[in-house]
């Protein structure tokens, strides 16, 4: 799963691709213990935090929520990431993070 529901939060697991031609969602990577990663693709050179700021400014427009609903809690500087989102609509996300692990399914 790509994502996991806390108390207050939830959590969604990223494998970053710095240095790409385009932004965008590119499917789902499954690392060598079977945890599954949505892939996403930045322009920005990972260097002096711009990819994980290129990241976070991403998701923010996608999920429609302020940067401030994003936090990094693990892989600041590996590719595989850990996101935090706090949301007050709770259901609304939940049906957001459904909706894209089901689309990316479907790759």
């Amino acid at each position: 799963m790509l994502w996991e529901e806390k108390d207050d939060s939830f959590l969604l697991k990223v494998r970053l691709t710095p240095n790409a031609s385009s932004v965008g969602v590119n499917g789902v990577w499954v690392d060598a213990k079977g945890e599954t990663y949505l892939k996403v693709s930045i322009i920005s050179v990972p260097e002096k935090g711009k990819a994980n700021k290129e990241l976070i400014a991403f998701l923010s427009k996608s999920f429609h929520l302020p940067k401030s609903a994003f936090e990094i809690v693990s892989g600041l500087i590996d590719r595989c990431k850990k996101i935090k989102i706090k949301a007050e609509d709770k259901a609304g996300l939940r049906l957001m993070l459904e909706s894209l692990e089901n689309k990316t399914d479907e790759k």
